[in-house]
This record gives structure tokens, sequence and C-alpha cells, in this order.
């Protein structure tokens, strides 16, 4: 939501409750320290970070207390309220999927204002490709997923059986989403492999 240096340093304050020095909240959100010299003292101004000096160095806190700090808080939560709301979607699909799974930049927490929300959408085998009510239900789940993330939503959708012949190869995206995928609904990819082995 907030983007760039200010986002990434606010992100990294609002998940921690212990002051941290300036090199370490650089370093965890990924910024150099030169950049967050820049950006920390504005919002110190701001109210919304709390600087303590403990010589030799100074501690950050977020300021909770702060009404834009709480904000950045709640903000902070965003990602985990996104996932859960797309698995109450992906339980109303109509069949219900042998497997939905997030990955991508979504389920590794990095991504930006412009990503793609990449979703594998793993059909039942009785359930043919060209199945009316699986396909009207899968469009709903995206429109939702679009409306609630504000991303468009990148979709692979394969039958159980072609899922477990893609997750046993090494192309790079069927290793992603074994590797960092979070399901939504369903079997996880590793176990669809598995189970649908020849």
């Amino acid at each position: 939501m907030i983007p760039g240096a200010r986002g990434r340093l606010l992100g990294v304050l609002a998940r921690t409750t212990e002051p941290l020095n300036l090199r370490t909240v650089a370093r965890l959100a990924g910024v150099s320290p030169a950049q967050a010299v820049r950006v920390l003292p504005g919002l110190v101004a701001l109210g919304i970070v709390e600087r303590r000096e403990v010589p030799p160095s100074s501690l950050l806190l977020l300021a909770r207390g702060n009404l834009a700090g709480r904000l950045i808080v709640e903000l902070s939560g965003l990602g985990s309220a996104l996932l859960d709301a797309l698995a109450r979607a992906g339980r109303e699909l109509d069949p219900p999927p042998e497997s939905l799974v997030i990955f991508g930049s979504f389920a590794r927490g990095d991504a930006v204002a412009g990503s793609d929300l990449d979703v594998l959408f793993v059909r039942p085998a009785t359930v043919p490709e060209d199945d009316d009510r699986w396909a009207a239900s899968v469009a709903r789940w995206v429109s939702r997923a679009e409306r609630l993330s504000g991303n468009p939503v990148n979709r692979i959708e394969v039958s159980a059986p072609e899922a477990a012949s893609f997750l046993r190869s090494r192309r790079p995206v069927w290793r992603a989403v074994v590797r960092e995928g979070i399901v939504l609904a369903g079997r996880s990819p590793s176990d669809l492999g598995r189970t649908h082995s020849a």
C-alpha cells in the first residue's frame, strides 16, 4: 500500500514491538542504510516512528499510539486478510477444486502494485475442461480476487492428472508452485503429485 523504501521500512516496524537500530531495520526491509537515513527522520517528524537515543545508537519503534501508526499496523496484516478472503471464496467453488494454490510474489510476500496474483486451479479428474459450471465458478472466483486485491489474476488451470505430471517436471513455474505455494483449498501440490503419479 505504501510504495518504495518508506513502505518497506514501515512494514518492518509494524511487524515488531521491540525497538530496532537503523541498520537492522534497513537490513530487514531490504533497503540500504543510506535510504533508511533519508526516510526515517521524516517519519519521526510526523510522529509515526519513535526514536529513542541509546548511545551509541538510536532505536526505532512504530508509534502505535499514533493514529497513522495504528493504521499502518492494520495495513501490515492486509496480506493475511487477503489470503483468508481468497480461501473463503475458494471453498465456494462448485465443483470443489482438487487444489487451489497461490504462488509467486503474493505467496512470497513481495508483491508490488503491478504484480499479478498467480493462481493454480486444479480441476478434479472427473470434471472436463469444457464444464460450464466449473468455468462459471472459476470466473466468479477470479473476478472476486481481482476486486479484493486490486491486482490482475494470472491463472493456470489443469486437471488433477495433468497437475501431477507437471509438478514432477523441472520447469521453474511448477517448482515455484511446490516451493512457495499457499494452498487455499483442496490438497497440497506435493500430495497431488503422489496421488496421481503414473
